[in-house]
């Protein structure tokens, strides 16, 4: 047990109030006449002491007032988190709750809902993030609770670092299929927008986008001149000279462009090789630019220079320098054991300040029950 606020039990010095107000206003003694008294010669003299009248109302005052004082120095309790076996299951895992009838049990899933809550649905957005929610299991628990995690045989969700715990984890994989409500990415359509130079460039490109555009109205090619479309369109820039001001601020602002070799760019940072030939020369290169992405081609949009534009995968070579693929989540299960050595994290402690709050209105309630009969006990 500690306290994080140790100064608070300054408040202490506020038990001198009640026992001062149980001195000022014990019961007044009231004289009373006495025939026989008159006729001694010698008055007695009164006598005084200290003494607290209704004591069992004194003390509970001044427990509360304790107590008050404790809770404003916030107690707080460490090591009382439960220790007991915890088993998280990947929904869609196949399991037998008798295996674990002495476990704690509760889905894999955002919130670790307990296992007799119905299977968290799959979500749109797409898998669990189960590398991450097991990261946070594991970073949650106390060092020594044993912990288990059943999942399918391939599971979704991982990243590309191998899973690295501060505990030994009993990793068992069953049967079953994780469930993913997940729909295939959409490609963000193309915009073109080019100059008289380059008209025979134009050919190509829009050969590229055509072979991925549902229809010939949807492709977006204009003249240099007209609007920059919205920044949910990838933009190919095939002018030469200076990159317009209203270009290069539609990348900063989140855009992802890519522009002719004789294009004059911000060359604040290097590129990066992003597209090769088969000699490894670069084809493309990037870079970032404020919140968007900026590639440039490194030579010329002709069959001479660049006779990758005549080849059958150049549509998909230009969708993969304008969208990235995702990093593939899914893995073997059993290739995807934690492994130990992982940092463990200090338990947060158990506040005790709700305790505290219910036995001070239990003793206000007490309290307030004595004075009542007080009052009425006194009352003419």
């Amino acid at each position: 047990m500690a306290l994080l606020f140790p100064a608070a039990l300054a408040a202490l010095t506020a038990l001198i109030v009640p026992l001062i107000l149980h001195i000022a206003r014990r019961s007044e003694q009231v004289p009373t006449d006495f025939a026989a008294l008159r006729w001694l010669r010698q008055k007695p003299r009164p006598r005084s002491r200290l003494r607290f009248d209704e004591w069992p109302l004194l003390l509970i005052r001044l427990t509360l007032l304790a107590l008050a004082a404790l809770w404003l120095a916030q107690p707080v309790l460490f090591g009382a988190a439960d220790r007991s076996p915890y088993v998280a299951i990947v929904p869609g895992a196949t399991f037998d709750l008798a295996t674990y009838k002495d476990s704690r049990l509760h889905w894999l899933a955002p919130g670790f809902p307990a296992i007799d809550r119905p299977q968290p649905a799959p979500q749109p957005a797409g898998p669990i993030p189960l590398a991450s929610l097991i990261r946070q299991i594991d970073a949650e628990l106390p060092a020594d609770t044993p912990l288990t995690i059943v999942v399918p045989a391939i599971a979704e969700g991982a990243d590309a670092d191998r899973l690295r715990l501060s505990r030994k984890v009993t990793w068992r994989v069953t049967g079953g299929t994780m469930a993913s409500a997940a729909k295939p990415l959409a490609i963000p359509p193309l915009s073109i927008r080019y100059d008289a130079d380059h008209r025979a460039a134009l050919r190509y490109i829009r050969a590229a986008a055509l072979a991925s555009a549902k229809r010939d109205s949807e492709l977006d090619s204009f003249p240099t001149d007209k609007p920059l479309p919205d920044k949910d369109h990838l933009l190919v820039w095939l002018a030469g000279g200076t990159l317009l001001d209203s270009a290069v601020k539609w990348v900063r602002s989140g855009g992802t462009m890519i522009v002719a070799s004789d294009a004059i760019i911000p060359t604040d940072r290097a590129m990066v090789p992003v597209w090769r030939d088969a000699q490894g020369l670069p084809l493309a290169e990037a870079r970032a630019l404020g919140d968007g992405r900026l590639i440039r081609f490194t030579r010329p949009l002709m069959p001479s220079q660049m006779p990758e534009l005549l080849e059958g995968d150049f549509p998909a070579q230009l969708r993969s320098l304008l969208t990235p693929a995702a990093t593939p989540g899914r893995v073997a299960a059993a290739d995807y054991a934690p492994l130990t050595g992982g940092r463990a994290y200090d338990q947060p402690p158990q506040s005790l300040r709700f305790w505290l709050a219910l036995l001070i209105a239990l003793l206000l309630l007490v309290e307030r029950w004595i004075a009542t009969r007080r009052s009425r006990s006194i009352a003419p």
